[in-house]
This record gives C-alpha cells, structure tokens and sequence, in this order.
C-alpha cells in the first residue's frame, strides 16, 4: 500500500526540521539548489526533494537560470501558520502580563517588609 502523502500543507512541510533550516537560508534572499545543499551539508537531491516539497505547498518559488535552478522564499506560503500561531500569541502575551502583576506585587510585598524591618 502507498504511504499516504505527509507534506499537503505548510503545517506538516515545517515539521521536517531541515525544511525548516532551508526557510531560514532562503529568508536572506534567492539561492541555487547547489547552494542549499552544500549549507545543509546534505546531497543535492537530498535538498532538491525537501524543495520540491515546500515548492509544492507554496513555500518557496523556483526559477531557471541557465542550468541552475534559484529557489527564493515564498512566505506568503506561511499565512496558515502565522494565523494559527496568533490564537497563542494572546495566550502568552495574557500569562506574561500575570506574571509581571505577580511579580509587582511580590516586590512591594519585599518592600514593605524591609521597611518594617527598618523601622524596628
């Protein structure tokens, strides 16, 4: 039996970690397969299968230049993620505000307690 396809969207194309390393390489602008590769330390189409994966879920884009081919970022791409993502961004932004409170009083707590301790 085939194996189901993995790779469908963004989500499961980020989860490979060298996936997620050629997004970052790609981030500083346009680079050949050759390139990627030899900065992955991996094979040619070792790095050729991982882009044909993020090329295929919109990640990245591709363009012929002579005999190479020149990969660039396509972070549009990342939307579904980004909008995911942003339902946690409140979660943790709301805990690090209680924990600033917390914090705050904490500190007054500490000093009114050095004052008291002073006043004796």
């Amino acid at each position: 039996m085939a194996r189901a396809a993995t790779t469908s969207d963004a989500f499961n194309a980020i989860a490979e970690p060298q996936r997620r390393e050629i997004l970052v390489l790609l981030r500083s602008g346009e680079l050949a397969v050759s390139e990627l590769a030899h900065d992955l330390g991996m094979s040619q189409p070792q790095a050729s299968k991982h882009l044909r994966v993020l090329r295929e879920v919109g990640l990245v884009q591709v363009r012929g230049s002579g005999k190479q081919r020149l990969y660039d970022l396509d972070a549009g791409g990342l939307r579904p993620v980004h909008e995911w993502l942003g339902g946690f961004e409140q979660f943790w932004s709301e805990s690090f505000d209680r924990l600033d409170d917390y914090v705050q009083v904490l500190k007054q707590t500490r000093g009114e307690r050095q004052s008291d301790d002073n006043d004796r």
